[in-house]
């Protein structure tokens, strides 16, 4: 039997679910094509669709139950942006034009390029630091180092910081590991604080790298439900249930675009690809296999589509756009018609 500070913990951590299992609406007539389309998707396992806080839609496609944590891959690079913002509101970071290799010192390489002491906070976050990336080809070898922070700091420059976007979870990585030095926390710890349980939502332990860093921007575990509050919490101005978590102004640093992907051609944030789809302002996260996060504010809608994450998205094709084209041809016009 539970002592009762547990048990009460325990009622604590379920009232989200619960409450969200209530909000959810049977799908009115404005999302049946919506669902049709979803449904022809042997990729995908959850969707949810909510304004306002409040659940539209909520419908399970051959996955796990809506509550259970599952892995949202890169998405988790929009959540390292929010726990940027979040110290930097707290005073534990400068801002985005903090140099990182004062903060990184121990980890950087000798003799290192003389451009990696203009390298900022904002660099990472846009993914303009310049250096080599450490994912698609070169993720494997990259995740496979003795020390990922070392590793990430001693890629060669390909470009001048600030230059084009050059897509690499090291980037996140390294947030990652600036959060736990500047602040003597785990990443996790920071996310439970600063995130969990404002939200009121369970984010459990993900992998860390050799040295017990977090894994920043990669494998982050939370349920599509957990990931639906973070995505109306942005789309709420940085707000849940009238509190703060994020400040208004990080929410925008975050939506301005900054670069540009060289895979779709999208803009990018910090932690967040941009664009406007039929004139509609979109800002969404997305991870590997096709798990995604939208939120369209013009709507005061959030979007959750969770994927099988074993399988391949197709890059800006394939499964992927097939999602982009759910939410474009199907939910934007059910939304504005509900």
């Amino acid at each position: 039997m539970l002592p009762p500070h547990a048990a009460r913990r325990s009622v604590l951590l379920a009232l989200p679910a619960l409450l969200l299992a209530r909000q959810a609406r049977a799908a009115p007539g404005a999302f049946a094509a919506a669902l049709e389309q979803a449904a022809a998707m042997p990729q995908l396992r959850t969707l949810i669709v909510a304004r306002g806080g409040t659940v539209l839609l909520e419908r399970r496609f051959n996955g796990p139950p809506p509550e259970r944590p599952v892995n949202v891959k890169s998405v988790s690079k929009a959540v390292i942006a929010a726990l940027v913002g979040a110290a930097i509101a707290r005073g534990l970071l400068e801002g985005t034009e903090q140099r990182i290799a004062p903060l990184l010192r121990a980890s950087l390489p000798r003799d290192a390029d003389p451009r990696l002491a203009q390298v900022t906070i904002g660099h990472l976050l846009s993914m303009q630091a310049g250096l080599e990336r450490t994912s698609g080809p070169y993720y494997g070898a990259w995740v496979t180092s003795r020390d990922w922070v070392r590793a990430a700091l001693a890629r060669p420059f390909v470009a001048d910081p600030g230059g084009p976007m050059l897509y690499s979870t090291g980037n996140s990585h390294l947030l990652s590991a600036i959060l736990t030095r500047r602040t003597g926390r785990s990443t996790l710890a920071l996310a439970r604080d600063w995130l969990g349980g404002p939200l009121g939502i369970e984010i459990p332990p993900w992998p860390r790298d050799p040295q017990g860093v977090y894994f920043g921007g990669n494998d982050m575990l939370l349920s599509p439900r957990a990931l639906l509050r973070f995505a109306e919490m942005h789309c709420q101005g940085g707000r849940w249930q009238g509190a703060e978590v994020l400040p208004e102004a990080w929410v925008r640093a975050c939506w301005t675009p900054r670069t540009r992907s060289v895979f779709t051609g999208d803009a990018h944030g910090y932690g967040w690809f941009l664009d406007q789809p039929g004139g509609e302002e979109r800002a969404y996260a997305w991870g590997y296999g096709g798990q995604m996060a939208h939120v369209l504010p013009g709507l005061e809608a959030s979007i959750v589509m969770i994927s099988d994450p074993d399988q391949p998205s197709g890059g800006a094709g394939g499964h992927a756009r097939a999602l982009h084209a759910l939410v474009e041809e199907a939910l934007i016009p059910a939304l504005r018609a509900a």
